[in-house]
């Protein structure tokens, strides 16, 4: 995605070159996102509604983009943002290939209240070292994790900071683990506590989650944070 909006851009730009796109986030290929936000320096003679409506013509029908807005020359969204919102999809039902583009199908009927249980564990500002790729800093703070059920939809909506690499899909894939009675909310605290990749690293495939939201002004605390973590590394990748 990110290329196809540089591709887009260098062609309306001034000198023809590319700007650089940057995201609130990353996301591995196969996730989708629905509520990126985006940042870029656009040096051509365009007007923002002018701009819009030839980004949306010459990007790919499966990129669709929101309102366009004038930000500070600084303004880095990947720092910006107060918190990040995904949403994965689990399709608990019979074989629906339609359904399961967009989420993860499980025939075995999900024990929803101990898959909640068990997510609960999760929340707070812990060392997510056990369900993320290797990062010099690896606490983060999850706000919610919740999990429902609407009807065969199973859906688990995962709300923080900031996230290590893979770290969304991992923890989808511990608590389809307790909603299939393979492990308990005892073994993902006790996973937690250990650090080392919980599960043997099992991983939701990446087609279930989205990127839902991302909301931006972030506080005082999330601040000191970001400035400390400039210094190091920060993967927000899933």
């Amino acid at each position: 995605m990110q290329g196809e909006l540089e591709s887009a851009l260098s062609r309306l730009s001034a000198d023809g070159r590319a700007p650089r796109v940057e995201g609130a986030g990353r996301t591995d290929a196969g996730v989708h996102a629905r509520g990126q936000v985006i940042a870029f320096t656009y040096s051509g003679r365009l007007g923002r509604g002018e701009l819009h409506r030839a980004l949306q013509a010459l990007l790919p029908s499966d990129i669709s983009l929101g309102s366009l807005s004038t930000v500070a020359a600084d303004f880095r969204p990947r720092y910006e943002a107060r918190h990040r919102e995904y949403r994965y999809l689990i399709w608990n039902g019979p074989s629906s290939p339609l359904r399961e583009r967009y989420a993860l199908g499980v025939r075995q009927r999900l024990d929803v209240d101990a898959m909640a249980a068990a997510a609960r564990v999760l929340e707070g500002r812990h060392d997510f070292s056990a369900f993320g790729g290797r990062d010099r800093q690896p606490v983060r703070t999850l706000h919610r994790v919740r999990v429902r059920r609407q009807g065969r939809l199973v859906s688990i909506e995962v709300i923080g900071d900031a996230f290590l690499r893979q770290m969304v899909r991992r923890v989808v894939a511990a608590l389809n683990r307790v909603g299939q009675g393979s492990a308990t909310a005892r073994d993902v605290a006790a996973a937690l506590e250990a650090r080392a990749p919980a599960f043997a690293g099992e991983t939701a495939p990446a087609h279930g989650l989205t990127l839902w939201r991302v909301s931006l002004g972030r506080s005082p605390e999330q601040a000191r944070h970001n400035k400390a973590d400039r210094t190091g590394s920060r993967q927000d990748r899933q």
